[in-house]
């Protein structure tokens, strides 16, 4: 007989051409043994402001990818991407709902995870970074506004090809990310789930003073929480550690 006891079990949807999310999740979680992460992929190849790319996140093909994961009975399901960040809250709202409706399994997604985050650490100054083009950030920052998010300095480094952001080095992160913190934002965040920002998180924060948070850390933070599970080591962002 199998036991009835198990590690809790994080369900991920995941765009297919991100290779940082999943190593970079269990990089987090560590030697861990009471949290397993089991991920199915939508496509998702590139990021712009335009149909062909806002159609990649179409609610029926995070639902089908939601019901896949049920079946391996997890116990949150987290579409781990930022998408929401630029299309608007409702837009993940809408689409938790529809997953949870469908698989009676409680849903998150990066965004709302962030917007969950902001609320919790009292977070109303951000400082962005993204390796987005100029016009998606533009679009982030007025979503935020809408939030009561108020970014106050942000960088993109103008790619667009999801597969490349992965690509992104520390070192040509860290320049930025210690300017963006000289005007002294509630918190620095890193706005990809390609993007190896948690890389540096600790080195930041230990040199800037500002708290930072990165996206793959916000979404599985945010899944444990709403599993109930223990929550993440202060080195990935000294905020997520309470």
């Amino acid at each position: 007989m199998p036991s009835l006891n198990r590690p809790t079990r994080i369900g991920m949807i995941v765009p297919s051409s991100n290779t940082c999310l999943e190593p970079q999740t269990y990089r987090i979680l560590g030697d861990r043994r009471d949290v397993t992460i089991h991920s199915t992929r939508i496509p998702v190849t590139r990021i712009a402001l335009d149909d062909s790319s806002d159609k990649q996140f179409d609610s029926s093909v995070m639902r089908a990818a939601a019901e896949l994961l049920a079946t391996a009975n997890v116990d949150v399901i987290a579409w781990n991407g930022t998408s929401g960040s630029w299309l608007g809250s409702a837009h993940d709202q809408a689409m938790v709902r529809e997953i949870t409706e469908a698989t009676g399994i409680p849903a998150t997604t990066s965004t709302l995870a962030y917007l969950c985050a902001f609320a919790v650490f009292g977070i109303e100054r951000i400082g962005l970074f993204t390796p987005y083009t100029q016009d998606v950030n533009e679009a982030v920052i007025a979503s935020y506004v809408r939030e009561g998010i108020k970014t106050i300095d942000h960088r993109h480094l103008d790619l667009s090809d999801n597969e490349s952001f992965a690509r992104v080095t520390d070192e040509e992160m860290l320049p930025g990310s210690i300017e963006l913190a000289t005007s002294h934002p509630d918190a620095l965040v890193y706005l990809c789930t390609n993007l190896y920002g948690a890389n540096i998180t600790a080195e930041v924060e230990a040199r800037t003073g500002v708290p930072v948070l990165d996206s793959v850390a916000v979404t599985l933070w945010h899944a444990l929480k709403l599993a109930g599970a223990p929550v993440l080591d202060s080195k990935w962002g000294r905020l997520l550690a309470g």
